[in-house]
């Protein structure tokens, strides 16, 4: 063989061993997760729990991704970086697949292959307690499956490579920097629920403690800012995303708060104000994965 076949051959196997790689490394971090126990329980089939487990997927936003009939959705222009998104057909998914396999993807960020997810935020519902999950679960059963056809989703190369060098975390690794909750003794039925409430549907977008978070798509705000609202004005933006001074175009919180709160209770959304509150007053963590101290 001469020498230019050699070089050739050289040109064409750098990139493959280096794709190779990326790909192999970027595998092993997905799939280097530690696994949850089995969760076993038994999923309620009356019409309450059922009504409640509604509840739960409307306040928590299972419709805003996975679509009004829980058919499915397909993110085309959203999270570019890891080229295809794919939230499933819900109502499919929860009569194909056990408890244990609902519970492992909802609160620990893991797939029904073992491997970590890299699109849910699982984080948001790691402190989801069980009676909540087993209504959800239940209610997922319930609902009519709507035909749907979707891509499978896509990890491209360069998300393969920013899960490689570590630049960016998978679900799993968001789940284990959730804090615990710190007020479920507190003798305040408000400051209970409100905490349980707070860090179970806000810290999607505003940073795991709430205070503030940093994305590619901009800045979600620390909730102490709510310290500014009276009661009524922190009920119509949950209503109608219209925050005070009649300003209706907070882009993402518009959308999630006209989809998701209608539907909170009155004892939710005071217990919720309450406790947002009493942020104020607590000291704000630097330097954390979710608001870089250089932002």
């Amino acid at each position: 063989m001469n020498r230019n076949a050699w070089i050739a051959i050289a040109i064409f196997s750098v990139p493959c061993l280096m794709a190779g790689g990326v790909y192999l490394a970027s595998e092993w971090r997905l799939r280097n997760v530690e696994l949850p126990d089995p969760f076993v329980a038994t999923i309620p089939t009356d019409a309450a729990s059922i009504e409640h487990g509604r509840h739960v997927a409307r306040i928590r936003g299972c419709f805003g991704c996975h679509g009004q009939s829980l058919e499915g959705r397909v993110y085309t222009d959203q999270w570019p970086w890891v080229e295809l998104a794919v939230a499933p057909n819900l109502a499919a998914y929860a009569q194909e697949h056990s408890p244990a396999t609902l519970e492992a993807a909802i609160r620990h960020g893991i797939g029904v292959d073992g491997r970590a997810l890299w699109s849910m935020p699982s984080y948001n519902w790691t402190n989801l307690s069980d009676s909540d999950l087993v209504a959800l679960i239940a209610f997922l059963r319930s609902a009519e499956v709507q035909p749907s056809s979707h891509p499978k989703p896509k990890l491209g190369w360069s998300a393969r490579w920013e899960i490689a060098s570590g630049s960016v975390m998978h679900m799993a690794d968001w789940v284990s920097l959730v804090p615990p909750l710190q007020y479920q003794d507190h003798p305040l039925p408000a400051m209970r629920l409100g905490e349980y409430l707070a860090m179970t549907m806000c810290n999607e977008c505003h940073g795991l403690d709430l205070r503030g978070a940093v994305a590619p798509d901009g800045r979600a705000p620390d909730l102490a800012i709510l310290a500014a609202y009276s009661e009524a004005d922190f009920r119509t933006l949950l209503a109608t995303g219209t925050a005070i001074g009649g300003r209706d175009n907070l882009n993402l919180m518009s959308m999630v708060a006209r989809d998701r709160f209608p539907d909170l209770t009155d004892e939710e959304i005071s217990s919720l104000y309450f406790f947002l509150n009493t942020l104020g007053v607590q000291p704000v963590a630097e330097d954390v994965p979710w608001r870089p101290k250089n932002e």
